[in-house]
């Protein structure tokens, strides 16, 4: 599991823990979030949203709360000795953006009809050089926003557009770690939330 914990919904950073077999293994790490803090994304567990709680749309510049599967690695590299499915990032990849294509969401190969907004994922400021892809809105609902990821940072105090960030040596730790056969989650939470995520997963340590 990877926690990531914020103080509020207007937080642009958290600090992350990772944990496997009850334990600590990693954090904590200070990583950046979305420029206009958090928002209720969708995941696989729908945790409480009191009301007036933000709600994560596409563009908003929210990274979401909730709970999410971590899928797949996506990098510079060609070659690695890494534990979960990996994407080289070339020049040919991109992840759609667009919210009325079908392909919403996705990570893919450029078409020979470009959807009519996407992100590429090999960047040249170095930001996708090593990525996580986050399980936010599998299902492609409308506008619920879409290619969340766990990223290089742009600096230490640079917010993002909606995923997470952190240094590069960091990010490189996390993904050595991760291994698809344990199923790898990411909660991503506030404050507001934690009292819920200690009942769903007790073995977080109450103090974070």
């Amino acid at each position: 599991m990877v926690l990531v914990i914020a103080s509020d919904y207007n937080a642009t950073k958290a600090e992350l823990f990772c944990y496997e077999q009850n334990r600590e293994v990693l954090g904590p790490i200070e990583v950046n979030l979305g420029k206009n803090g958090l928002g209720f994304g969708v995941g696989d567990i729908a945790l409480t949203q009191e009301k007036d709680a933000p709600i994560k749309h596409e563009g908003d510049k929210k990274a979401p709360i909730g709970v999410f599967t971590l899928d797949s690695l996506f990098g510079y590299e060609t070659n690695t000795s890494l534990k979960m499915p990996y994407l080289h990032a070339t020049k040919e990849l991109i992840c759609v953006d667009d919210t009325e294509s079908k392909l919403y969401n996705q990570i893919i190969k450029k078409p020979y009809n470009l959807p009519k907004s996407f992100e590429e994922m090999r960047r040249d400021d170095g930001q996708y050089e090593l990525g996580i892809t986050v399980g936010h809105n599998k299902e492609q609902l409308y506008k619920r926003g879409s290619c969340i990821f766990f990223h290089v940072q742009m600096g230490d105090d640079a917010p993002t557009a909606g995923c997470t960030s952190m240094q590069l040596e960091d990010l490189q730790k996390i993904a050595a770690w991760l291994d698809a056969n344990k199923k790898p989650i990411l909660v991503q939470i506030t404050k507001a939330q934690k009292e819920e995520a200690l009942k769903l997963y007790p073995t977080l340590k109450e103090e974070k």
